[in-house]
């Protein structure tokens, strides 16, 4: 059935099955995040003195967010969750909520992107509680380095946490790297070999303006094609052959010099300044305080908290989430005016207000 553009009252037949956009494109992953709180300082996230969290009443509750949850699933065509934060692993009803979801959805792909502290003891729990596969943030193998971006000491946790989700068997570890010009880019390719010996996906993500001190730079970031080239002093690396399917990073299959007819691993790539993929873009962001943000970049956000807290029913609440989806932007701006382009505003919330 085609699609009928226009504003979401007079498109609400064709739209009623989904969270489609004005742009022909249908989110089916929803990432969702539990907490806007975290207890790293990543340098690319937040200023040292952390932000100005919210209050437990204007977060989300594990009933609120099961029904969400519910409500995507069931009515909106919602395919798989990602939670986030923040870190979602400082919620002390985080087991709790991961398996009344379970409970609901036998056969739902849940994961989780998370720092990793405190892994090491909960990687077994949530395993059985039902979460899925699990994504790690470490953007360096060398204590200074880590310690300097994160403004925290704690790289042997984080280690022993990514060790334990291996052993719980949370499906293909992921390990998300932000590669900081100066900083911690030359260990592109030490990152790369470290992940593929242990059967670990690394992912390099270009930084984005979405820090809280607004001081991203375009010389400060690293981009796509220089990750390319670093990883490519020690490796080779050729297009995974396996289709991208709306995943927002680009794939590669890392192949040693000495033996390129063998593939060690993968190595994914998310470009979402330089390389973006908003034309194929399927996800719908919810914050912590029950918010959709139809784009990472978006500076238009539709509470959904006021209705479930309210005596509004499913489908009020679904309508609200169509509506906000059916405005998503073509693309997020940076695609073709430039990060210094005049039409192109930084949103006011940092990373982990929004949840990655």
């Amino acid at each position: 059935m085609g699609i009928q553009l226009g504003m979401p009252g007079s498109a609400r037949d064709s739209v009623a099955r989904g969270l489609l956009d004005s742009h022909g494109r249908q989110a089916t992953d929803m990432r969702l995040s539990l907490t806007d709180k975290c207890n790293l300082r990543c340098t690319y996230c937040m200023p040292a003195e952390g932000l100005n969290w919210l209050q437990k009443d204007q977060v989300l509750s594990r009933g609120e967010i099961v029904r969400l949850v519910r409500i995507g699933v069931d009515r909106l065509g919602i395919r798989e969750l990602r939670l986030t934060g923040g870190e979602p692993l400082v919620r002390a009803d985080l087991l709790d909520i991961i398996r009344d979801i379970r409970a609901d959805h036998p056969q739902l792909p849940i994961s989780m992107t998370t720092n990793a502290l405190g892994l090491d003891r909960r990687a077994a729990q949530l395993k059985e509680a039902g979460l899925t596969r699990i994504n790690v943030s470490m953007d360096s193998l060398h204590p200074e380095t880590f310690a300097q971006l994160t403004r925290r000491p704690f790289l042997d946790r984080v280690l022993k946490g990514i060790e334990a989700a291996a052993a719980a068997g949370l499906g293909l570890v992921k390990i998300n790297a932000v590669l900081m010009r100066g900083v911690n880019d030359h260990e592109a390719p030490d990152l790369v070999e470290w992940a593929v010996a242990r059967g670990f996906e690394l992912r390099f993500i270009e930084q984005m303006p979405l820090d809280a001190d607004h001081g991203w730079t375009k010389e400060g970031m690293v981009t796509a094609a220089e990750m390319r080239e670093l990883v490519e002093t020690r490796f080779v690396l050729t297009p995974d052959p396996r289709n991208r399917d709306g995943a927002p990073a680009e794939r590669w299959e890392v192949r040693s010099k000495e033996s390129p007819g063998m593939v060690l691993g993968t190595v994914g790539i998310i470009a979402s300044v330089t390389e973006p993929f908003c034309a194929d873009c399927r996800r719908t962001r919810v914050t912590a305080e029950g918010k959709v943000m139809s784009c990472l970049f978006s500076r238009e956000e539709t509470d959904l908290r006021d209705l479930l807290r309210s005596e509004a029913g499913d489908d009020a609440v679904a309508q609200r989430w169509r509506d906000a989806m059916w405005l998503k932007p073509r693309a997020h701006g940076m695609d073709h005016t430039g990060l210094g382009a005049a039409d192109f505003v930084q949103p006011d919330r940092s990373m982990s207000a929004i949840g990655g």
